[in-house]
């Protein structure tokens, strides 16, 4: 699931396991329990089931396999909150995860503090020389960087929920400034050439990131950063929901199966004026719904409007491998949990911006293993291998994405019609 490489069981690993893991109940605590108990569609998952989820996978690969007295904090839990490891064994239906009223939030985060003693105990007791030791600390570090993929699921899981809701509630308080004025896009060209794909050093990397391998690449173009509100609009309004020549078959289809006419958390509305009648657009987000930011990147497309809208500009989206091969040349661009929780541009003028931490970018690359791509032994190996179909590749990392959890390599990945998440584009040629 991770490299085969060495790392110690330290304080180092402690305060991280303690930091990652009090960050998820942070998230949770401008919740009520009504919110935190909600499933708004099948796709998406209660807060409390995340909390409960994250602790479950601690107990079930690390406690139950490395303490010697191991007893679980309660039998039940292991289906409640087994998300799809078919060798531990059954599971609860995914769309039913909002059912679950019980046990209670209080019951879950006391959940929580059990594992998170255990597994503090459990570290502290193996030392530098123990046999178990290289294991422990890999299978720990699996767990906090699965959980900080659930942080970031929490937020958009929870903006869609909050989303339904009449009120518009906003999950933050924190006021949002306008973007400024973006620069025009610059298109950054590449040579054609073999290149090199995948994770290759010694830092953590799930192991739908390895091998490191050869691709070759023709000579392509990106775009400097990433589309807009304001440029996705204009496609709107000139119709492109409505033009099937821009789509591609099944995407006119849910396009029109769904009645789709502008990005999901998009709200027309007629202006005040009585002289002046025509359409303003506002946006939902974590800060509630707020007027169109016409300069903040456009966010919670589809593949399908993704691809739709690159074809209506005489675009395309990249590959994965091209995506990589720019990445690469660039710094890392952390992402920022609070108080942002919506994609803020970058002020970075280098040739290659809004990379990381702003939204993700779909590819045309379809998800699928790497050349020499092995799975884990047991059911740790599901975690990415069986997901393997029927999923395009996004790349770089949302304003959702806990810090220091993106990297260039990272292949993320979800169905094309998949909305909810902090999903644009960047453009290819």
């Amino acid at each position: 699931m991770l490299n085969p490489h060495f790392i110690t069981v330290s304080d180092c690993l402690r305060n991280q396991f303690s930091l990652v893991r009090t960050r998820s109940v942070t998230l949770s605590e401008p919740l009520s329990e009504e919110d935190c108990c909600v499933q708004a569609m099948p796709d998406a998952s209660p807060i409390k089931w995340h909390l409960a989820h994250t602790t479950w996978f601690f107990e079930t690969f690390i406690l139950e396999k490395f303490e010697t007295d191991f007893q679980a904090h309660d039998p039940a839990f292991r289906v409640l909150y087994n998300s799809y490891y078919n060798g531990v064994g059954d599971k609860h239906p995914r769309a039913q995860r909002g059912m679950l009223t019980r046990p209670s939030l209080a019951e879950v985060l006391a959940y929580r503090t059990n594992v998170d003693d255990r597994v503090q105990a459990l570290l502290a007791k193996h030392d530098l020389f123990s046999p178990h030791s290289k294991e422990l600390a890999m299978l720990v570090e699996l767990g906090l960087q699965h959980e900080q993929q659930h942080q970031e699921l929490m937020m958009t899981d929870l903006k869609y929920l909050l989303s339904l809701n009449p009120l518009k509630p906003a999950y933050s308080g924190e006021a949002l400034e306008p973007a400024l004025t973006p620069p025009a896009i610059a298109w950054l060209e590449f040579d054609a050439g073999v290149v090199e794909i995948g994770h290759a050093s010694d830092s953590f990397c799930f192991d739908n990131e390895l091998p490191k391998h050869r691709q070759f690449v023709e000579k392509f173009s990106l775009a400097s950063r990433l589309v807009t509100n304001g440029e996705y609009l204009e496609f709107v309004k000139a119709g492109g929901y409505q033009e099937p020549t821009l789509w591609l078959s099944e995407g006119w289809d849910w396009v029109r199966t769904e009645r789709l006419g502008h990005p999901l958390y998009w709200h027309p509305a007629l202006s005040a004026s009585p002289d002046e009648k025509h359409t303003t657009w506002l946006e939902f987000t974590l800060h509630g719904l707020l007027p169109l930011d016409l300069h903040r990147p456009v966010t919670h497309l589809s593949f399908f409007e993704a691809e739709a809208y690159a074809r209506w500009v005489g675009a395309r989206l990249p590959t994965e491998s091209e995506w990589e091969h720019a990445a690469c040349k660039v710094d890392m661009i952390p992402g920022n949990l609070v108080p942002n929780l919506h994609p803020e541009p970058s002020t970075n003028h280098a040739a290659l911006t809004d990379t990381f931490g702003v939204a993700w970018q779909w590819t045309t690359s379809s998800y699928a293993p790497y050349p020499g791509y092995v799975s884990a032994e047991g059911a740790i190996g599901e975690y990415n291998g069986k997901f393997m179909v029927n999923q395009y590749v996004l790349r770089g990392s949302s304003c959702a994405t806990p810090t220091g959890h993106a990297r260039a390599t990272y292949r993320n990945f979800f169905p094309s019609t998949a909305r909810w998440q902090f999903t644009g584009i960047r453009l290819a040629k």
